[in-house]
């Protein structure tokens, strides 16, 4: 099958598309013709030697890629819910087997859910990290609700425009931090309040929230210190961002704050959920850009540079 192969850590200019056995199934594993690949920037960190490097070197070459929309080649069995010809979106586990940036991926089937009726495959593949990883934090561990008040830290990007939206669902007052040209966009998601970050110190405008969904961390301008300063006292700072400020749970403890962070969950019940909410048209999918496979180059660079706006996906069918 063609696929986006990694051969050697380093500049993502450096892969390439190449041929490579397509993969096998085990268990109640699904063999997922893909569609389209969503972009995470955990993609790229791992491709230049960060991420998950090290979980993946023994896979060499190895294919990115954790978001997947496709129909189901191979079902794990005859009377299983999932039959070839099925559209289905999930998380393909790319840490301990190849990704999904390729015409073949095999996927858990609890990983997987019937594709949402309202969207393309394209619109689909930017759901499963990014939405998934939104619930988790909003839903699941701040347990969203009336009369909470949640900062969420870049609203606007993949991860950001989903928690906007759940925490608004589900009731809170929505406080988010994106640039200019995306404050009427976050407005758009439903955002009580929207703090341009370039020209308001947040912590200088908003007080006393009860959680801290933080997408960013002390890797620009100490984001994630500074959010305690906008934390009430026992209130709740969630760090997404992988290694973005190793010592956020200490410091938060000092200053009498709970704090854990995030990690994805490759659950298929809560994607069905977030599928329903989507075509009852509660929650909205942005998607900036959609490449073909063969422009995964300029895919990376782009997802490098930042700001994205909602995400960025490989087309691959």
């Amino acid at each position: 099958m063609r696929a986006v192969l990694v051969r050697e850590f380093g500049p993502t200019e450096t892969v390439e598309i190449g041929e490579i056995d397509a993969p096998m199934k085990l268990g109640t594993e699904v063999i997922v013709d893909v569609h389209a690949a969503g972009m995470n920037p955990i993609d790229y960190k791992t491709v230049i030697g960060k991420g998950a490097a090290k979980a993946v070197e023994s896979l060499l070459p190895w294919i990115p890629g954790g978001d997947v929309a496709g129909t189901v080649a191979e079902s794990p069995y005859e009377a299983h819910d999932l039959q070839p010809g099925d559209a289905v979106f999930g998380i393909v586990n790319h840490w301990r087997t190849r990704g999904s940036y390729a015409e073949q991926a095999v996927v858990p089937s609890l990983a997987l859910a019937p594709k949402p009726e309202s969207l393309s495959f394209e619109e689909a593949a930017a759901v499963p990290c990014a939405a998934l990883t939104a619930w988790d934090a909003v839903v699941r561990i701040a347990k969203a609700r009336a009369g909470q008040r949640i900062l969420i830290h870049a609203g606007a990007g993949g991860v950001g425009h989903f928690a906007v939206q759940f925490a608004k669902y589900f009731g809170a007052h929505v406080a988010t931090t994106v640039s200019e040209r995306n404050v009427d966009f976050a407005r758009s998601l439903g955002a009580d309040e929207v703090v341009d970050y370039r020209k308001d110190r947040f912590e200088d405008v908003l007080q006393k929230v009860d959680v801290v969904v933080d997408l960013i961390g002390n890797v620009a301008d100490d984001t994630g210190t500074r959010s305690l300063d906008a934390l009430k006292h026992g209130g709740l700072y969630l760090n997404v961002p992988t290694g973005s400020w190793p010592d956020y749970a200490s410091v938060a403890a000092g200053r009498g704050m709970r704090a854990s962070s995030v990690k994805v969950e490759a659950d298929g019940g809560n994607l069905g959920i977030i599928s329903r909410l989507i075509d009852a048209g509660d929650v909205r999918v942005e998607v900036q850009k959609v490449y073909p496979l063969e422009k995964v180059r300029e895919a990376f660079a782009e997802l490098q540079g930042g700001h994205v706006r909602g995400k960025l996906v490989l087309q691959v069918r």
